[in-house]
Formats: C-alpha cells, structure tokens, sequence
C-alpha cells in the first residue's frame, strides 16, 4: 500500500496523471504477462493491474471476457496469479493491485489470499462484486495483510455510497466513467467531469477513471478533468496484447512500449498544457 500512496504523491508533486495498465494474468501466457508488465513500468506505466481470471465476470465486456476465457483454459488460477506477482516484484518495485471477483478469492480464504497476496508482493486490491456496504470483513483481513481496498464509484452512485467509499477505500478511487461493462469507446461520456467532482467533493484520495478508456485523446482529455488523478487503460491494452501475441503469435513488445509511451505521454503534455494556462489566468487576472 506504500508503494501506491509514494507514486501518488510523487505524481501530484509533478502534476502527472497517473497511467494504470490492466492485464489479464495468464493472457496470452504466463511468462508473456509477466514481460508485458515489465515492458510497461519501464514506458511510463505508473501501476499496473493484473486480472485474476473468473468464469463469471460480469464487469467485463468481450475483450477482456475473452482474455478471461483464454487464460483460465490454461489453468490460471489464483496461485498462478501471485506467483506471477512474486516474479514482477523481484524485478520491478512498480504499484501492483490485483483486480477479481470476490468468488475466486472466498474459495482462496480471504485471510490466506490477502497474507499471500501481500508476502508476493501486492500493493492492493479491487473486488468488482463487493458493495462497500458489504465489505467489512475483506477490509478487516486486508488491513492486517498492508493491502489498500479499492472501490469502484459509477455516475449511478449515490452521495451516500460515495462518502462511504470516501471514508473507508485506500489507495485511490476507480471511477466508472459510465454505466456497463469494460470496453473501448469513441467518446467520453459528457457528464464524466461532472461525476469526478461530485467525488472529489467527498474526499483527496486519488480518484482514477476507466472503463472506455482506449487511446491517447481520452487520456488528454481525462488529464484536463479537475479532480482526476489518473485513467486505467484495460480492453485496449488486452487487445493489444492478444494481437501481438495471441495464438502462438511472436509479436513485438516495441509496438507494447510505444503504445504505452503514446498514453503517458498525452497525459503529461495536456497537464502541462493546462498548468500554464492557469498560471497565464493568474498573471493576467492580478
């Protein structure tokens, strides 16, 4: 969980969005996911996600439910994950959370997955199915391991439930910027700037936004959201990865660090942009 609030605050001092890449553990293979994370903390990716394949992920949208399929028909299961999370840690000291559902993880044994997760090397954890009003005993468990809970918060939430994530989430906020499933869209959704607000209005905890986030004018556009701290990139990234790599194929992890370098860097330029057009503002305006 230090290892989340440190790249936090360092990107807030330089005032940089933070770029988290998802990766289905085990898509397009074990040793691929694991170079694929490597390749993307070295480009500019700031945390990574590693999914924990589950046959029933209602959350996701058919990319990354393919890439779910695809690795559990090679037997990724839980134990494979943190092994994978073991290997990324000895060679990397970039944030990992672990993101699933809570099935995978009740069968595991809370406590022993979160003791696990966090003697592997995870820095945190995103249960899509638990309700923060459910969540008392993962939180319990969790805290003792040193993980950060993380929870979602969609435009469909309550200010009640917003608070309440406000108060009892570490690590930082993931924003739903709409209503559905993962997946990449053409725009984002208009009232997106409206939803960050409304949440960082509760709290200064990071506030990070995904799902439809695919390309580099999201992640400009994201960077110029007053509030946000930083966007996930998942279906995309998967995509990416599968079209590389998928299928026995030999692809080219120049076309993983371009795409990832292309993604932080359109963050950064429209934040600087947007630092010295407020700095103008102030001169002029005194």
């Amino acid at each position: 969980m230090e290892r989340l609030q440190r790249c936090f605050d360092r990107l807030r001092e330089r005032n940089e969005l933070a770029l988290v890449l998802y990766l289905t553990a085990g898509d397009p293979s074990e040793e691929l996911t694991i170079e694929a994370a490597l390749c993307s903390a070295a480009s500019g990716a700031d945390v990574l996600e590693l999914g924990i394949p589950f046959s029933d992920p209602i959350a996701d949208g058919p990319t990354i439910q393919a890439a779910i399929d695809r690795a559990l028909k090679r037997g990724v299961r839980v134990a494979t994950v943190l092994e994978m999370v073991r290997t990324i840690r000895q060679k990397s000291e970039v944030p990992l959370v672990l993101m699933t559902y809570f099935n995978p993880v009740l069968r595991y044994g809370l406590e022993r997955f979160a003791l696990n997760a966090a003697q592997a090397g995870a820095d945190g954890v995103l249960l899509t199915d638990v309700p923060p009003e459910e969540a008392g005993e993962w939180i319990k468990v969790a805290m003792q391991a040193g993980l950060a809970t993380i929870f979602l918060l969609a435009p469909t939430s309550t200010e009640e439930r917003i608070r309440l994530v406000a108060e009892i989430g570490t690590g930082f906020i993931y924003c739903i910027s709409r209503t559905g499933v993962t997946g990449e869209r053409e725009q984002l959704p208009e009232d997106l700037p409206e939803l960050i607000c409304r949440i960082r209005s509760h709290t200064d905890k990071p506030i990070v936004v995904g799902f439809g986030i695919s390309k580099p004018d999201h992640v400009a556009a994201v960077a110029q959201m007053e509030g946000a701290d930083g966007v996930v990139v998942g279906s995309a990234f998967v995509r990416l990865l599968h079209e590389e790599f998928g299928e026995n194929r030999h692809g080219d992890f120049e076309r993983v660090a371009s795409f990832v370098w292309a993604l932080k860097e359109a963050g950064r330029r429209k934040r600087d942009e947007g630092r010295r057009t407020r700095d103008r503002t102030e001169v002029n305006g005194n």
